[in-house]
């Protein structure tokens, strides 16, 4: 029975990683990535709502003495 050579698959295996590493380096660099977010100022405007402009008494009737 022959053996197999083995010799040369170092080289390709080795030749092959560097292709691929080459290959996925050029993929990556084609790409545009968006540049990073600036911090914005958020301005919250005030709402004028009626149920803050008054105390209202939803709870009371809950805490008063049962008749």
């Amino acid at each position: 029975m022959p053996q197999l050579d083995t010799s040369t698959w170092f080289i390709t295996i080795v030749s092959s990683m560097i292709t691929l590493f080459i290959l996925f380096q050029l993929k990556i660099s084609s790409q545009t990535f968006p540049a990073s977010p600036s911090p914005k100022t958020l301005t919250m405007e005030k709402t004028n709502n009626p149920w803050e402009t008054k105390w209202t008494k939803i709870y009371l009737p809950l805490l008063s003495p049962q008749q």
